[in-house]
């Protein structure tokens, strides 16, 4: 049986600011504090990272410093999506060019491309560049939807090994692991649901949770991918209410006021993300303290 590439936890990494700079010292912290808790892998400048308001030089530094400070220790997947395809093979060529072990691709936003338009766009990623590339399909923030047809026949080239899964919908899983063979690697995008998403046969998760809690996230996926889901439950229980609290803000506010009350980093985002609201913030502060990391 052909194993996927990716297993396990890979952390969505927050893009640390200072004086609405990239804080390059407290992200290298945070990548040796991910690799510390035990995560599978690190995911940069995806939407957890800001990529959205970074300019393109921010987005290749922080790839840059993800693939020195990992010093291949970790798997670095590098965000490298757009709605522009020429763009984003370029993404994908800096992630190459730099080290980074694969790309993360989200589907083309605001254009609404056809399933077909889908099909061309990462074909041409995978024609353009010999660099594996995840798929990501996030429809509540792209309004598109990649379908599982589509995800199949991309499946079928040999730089798409995998996606990243947003949807939430379990049986969508279970259905695209029958489509796409055992060695397509399924990973889910909501921590809420990714236990469930292992029970389906997905292969872990891109997590914002393990921003604020790897130790206890990679136990939790660990188990699961072994078959402990007495162990793996036990553990979600702890994480639960962090899950749903660190989207009670725009994400990555909540993830930022969190690392913050850990010294981490400071709780600068970028407009038009705005800091974590004051009403919130003690749900926050319960999640983590239940979460054991507070």
């Amino acid at each position: 049986m052909t194993e996927p590439l990716f297993k396990g936890v890979y952390t969505a990494l927050v893009t640390p600011f200072r004086d609405g700079r990239l804080d390059e010292s407290a992200y290298r912290s945070l990548i040796e504090r991910q690799i510390s808790g035990g995560v599978h892998g690190l995911v940069p400048v995806g939407t957890t990272g800001e990529t959205a308001t970074l300019s393109h030089d921010e987005h290749r530094r922080a790839v840059e410093i993800c693939v020195e400070t990992a010093a291949g220790r970790v798997p670095v997947i590098a965000g490298a999506g757009s709605n522009s395809t020429e763009e984003a093979i370029e993404l994908v060529r800096h992630a190459k060019q730099v080290g980074a072990h694969a790309a993360l691709v989200v589907t083309p936003y605001y254009n609404r491309p056809s399933q077909e338009g889908l099909y061309r766009h990462f074909k041409a990623i995978n024609d353009a560049v010999q660099l594996p590339v995840l798929i990501y399909n996030v429809p509540s923030r792209t309004s598109l939807d990649i379908a599982n047809e589509t995800v199949a026949r991309l499946a079928e080239l040999p730089n798409m090994v995998g996606v990243k899964d947003a949807t939430g919908d379990l049986v969508r899983a279970s259905m695209m692991r029958l489509q796409c063979g055992e060695g397509f690697c399924m990973l889910s995008g909501d921590d809420p649901t990714a236990l469930g998403y292992v029970a389906h046969g997905g292969h872990g998760v891109i997590s914002v949770t393990s921003n604020v809690a790897p130790e206890a996230m990679a136990r939790c996926l660990d188990a699961a991918l072994a078959g402990d889901f007495a162990s793996a439950l036990a553990l979600q229980d702890r994480l639960i209410r962090l899950h749903k609290a660190l989207f009670l803000d725009a994400s990555p506010s909540p993830t930022k006021y969190a690392l913050a009350r850990l010294g981490l980093c400071t709780e600068d985002v970028r407009l038009p993300i705005a800091p974590c609201a004051d009403a919130v913030r003690p749900q926050i502060d319960e999640a983590m303290r239940e979460a054991g990391v507070l």
